[in-house]
């Protein structure tokens, strides 16, 4: 069967939100392309995002046991996804992966609810788990942006997207709700603020709050900002923490926005400062330019089509992935020892990004000197 008569697609991305984002353009490809129908197989942290992606008509949601959760899985589970996913007939599937990540099991999940076509990267012959196989060069011979990774991918089956950014749903209609909360807080939205996202899901991508405060207070100082400290209820306890060392001109809002309301929020910042979590997706997403706290961990994440500057700092040595692939990058890509950037490197990222023009960077594809580089945004 030929791609273009695939009318009932699987997309399996079964990471966290921030993936699922940048998977969106692949996605639109898929769907403009062949006019199918597309359902994504992804997992509960993903879930909530999938609304605001409009190129998604339903889901399935399974927390995968070959991927990092929260949860921990239920094995008696899996037989009953295998069936729903047998019970929809799907014509094709394809199995969106980072680099490091293996895709047979998936591929294994797929294949057993019989699903005709199969798409994915693969480093290994998959033989017949996967049916449209594109052999994986990365991190090899390149590394190209996640965003970038995914679009190759289908366009192995010549799906395009005229679109190639990411793009949210945004409810305009809550900014009025929005402006009333923040107010409450004590914030004058009518006077400059932006965004310090510092929560994070990993310990090895925590940038030191020490360094945080200073670049915060600095900001306030010197800049006049109001800073707003974003985050979920989980991280509650972090803000009021940076909050209650910042002082006066920070405010703790972690916990008090839904998703769809910080969604808002964010197109209306002016400007974010966060780690290299899903908030930096969500800022490109809606075209907010965004300054990254930026770990030496996956150098595909960066921000997608949106103005920006990555600010890069090593992972110590005791927190860096056991899988051997990353463990190549860290030894080519992350060879050069470098500081963590400081209050200085932040407010001139800041203040460079709101006063000077941007131009995205000129991709380029090929290794040199036997070193990985990434195929630029």
């Amino acid at each position: 069967m030929n791609w273009h008569n695939c009318k009932n697609i699987l997309c399996i991305r079964p990471d966290n939100m921030g993936d699922l984002i940048m998977t969106a353009p692949a996605i639109r490809a898929l769907k403009e392309t062949f006019g199918a129908k597309i359902t994504i197989l992804t997992s509960s942290m993903a879930q909530v995002i999938i609304k605001h992606i409009p190129e998604i008509d339903d889901a399935i949601i399974y927390d995968l046991p070959w991927v990092k959760s929260e949860k921990t899985p239920d094995p008696e589970n899996f037989n009953d996804v295998i069936s729903t996913i047998k019970e929809k007939k799907f014509d094709a599937a394809v199995i969106f992966t980072v680099y490091s990540q293996n895709p047979l099991p998936t591929a294994m999940l797929a294949y057993l609810a019989g699903i005709p076509k199969i798409l994915a990267y693969c480093r290994e012959n998959p033989y017949h788990l996967i049916t449209d196989w594109v052999p994986d060069k990365e991190p090899y011979q390149n590394i190209k942006h996640q965003v970038r990774r995914d679009l190759d991918l289908v366009a192995s089956v010549e799906a395009f997207a005229i679109n190639e950014g990411l793009s949210l749903a945004v409810d305009e209609g809550l900014w009025s709700a929005i402006s009333n909360k923040l107010t409450d807080k004590g914030i004058a939205i009518n006077k400059p603020w932006l965004i310090l996202h510092a929560g994070v899901s990993e310990r090895k991508r925590e940038y030191p709050i020490k360094k945080w405060v200073e670049a915060a207070k600095r900001l306030i100082a010197d800049k006049g900002y109001q800073i707003l400290l974003t985050g979920s209820e989980t991280e509650k306890q972090l803000t009021e923490d940076l909050q209650g060392k910042i002082g006066e001109g920070s405010f703790s809002v972690a916990g008090i926005l839904n998703l769809d309301e910080f969604i808002c929020l964010v197109k209306h910042a002016p400007v974010i400062l966060s780690v290299n979590t899903s908030t930096v997706h969500i800022a490109a997403a809606v075209g907010t330019p965004v300054v990254v706290l930026y770990a030496q961990t996956n150098p595909q994440h960066t921000p997608w089509e949106v103005p920006h500057k990555v600010l890069a700092y090593p992972v110590p040595a005791y927190l860096r992935s056991k899988n051997e692939v990353i463990a190549y990058v860290n030894k080519t890509l992350y060879s050069v020892p470098m500081n963590l950037p400081d209050a200085d490197d932040i407010i001139n990222a800041v203040s460079g990004l709101l006063k000077q023009p941007y131009s995205l960077p000129q991709p380029f594809h090929e290794i040199q000197n036997e070193n990985p580089v990434i195929a630029a945004s």
